[in-house]
């Protein structure tokens, strides 16, 4: 599989393991303090291929495609599950390192583009009315549907944001909420 876009991780380790399932170039942050240097490299990146931010699965990560994406409008992105993002053999921490060949790739063919001027059909009233702010279910719920829908976890206050980034239509937030729900009965 190779990818025309260049792919924004953290470090050097997540570029071997990118490299390992895909033909790609990367771009690295080298941390959670993205400099001025490497906003530049990822602009220029932008304008010539395309860029992919594709970063770990915890708040750090979460934190360096929210300071590249405000930076570099338009990117796309790449989501791993928290499952697919742990170390094999009973290591620490969440990475794109640590994932299989096989998850790297899902996650890059499921990429996200992002898309700003549309208005959402989806409001905070429908994310009440699903259990997805506030209640005992809401964090589990929103990890689900983040799954099914391939746009990572978002806390309750970012949900909305993100499934309006990422243009997800109301039917599909309502078939994939409604997956989530009958799970939680099949599981029950």
């Amino acid at each position: 599989m190779k990818i025309k876009e260049i792919i924004v991780v953290e470090g050097r380790d997540d570029t071997a393991a990118i490299k390992r399932a895909v033909h790609a170039d990367t771009i690295e942050t080298n941390g959670s303090a993205v400099g001025d240097q490497v906003i530049e490299k990822i602009k220029l990146a932008q304008q010539t291929r395309g860029v992919i931010i594709f970063t770990d699965p915890d708040f750090p990560g979460e934190k360096i495609r929210k300071t590249v994406a405000e930076s570099v409008p338009g990117c796309k992105h790449a989501f791993l599950e928290k499952k697919d993002a742990r170390p094999r053999k009973g290591g620490r921490g969440l990475g794109v390192e640590h994932a299989s060949n096989e998850a790297i790739r899902e996650a890059l063919a499921a990429v996200k583009e992002e898309m700003i001027e549309v208005p959402s059909e989806i409001h905070k009233e429908d994310l009440l009315h699903f259990g997805l702010l506030g209640g005992t279910m809401a964090k589990r719920r929103r990890e689900r549907l983040g799954s099914l829908l391939k746009i990572g976890y978002a806390n309750g206050k970012q949900l909305q944001k993100r499934l309006h980034m990422f243009q997800i239509s109301k039917a599909a937030f309502e078939q994939a909420i409604h997956e989530v729900i009958r799970e939680e009965k099949d599981d029950a």
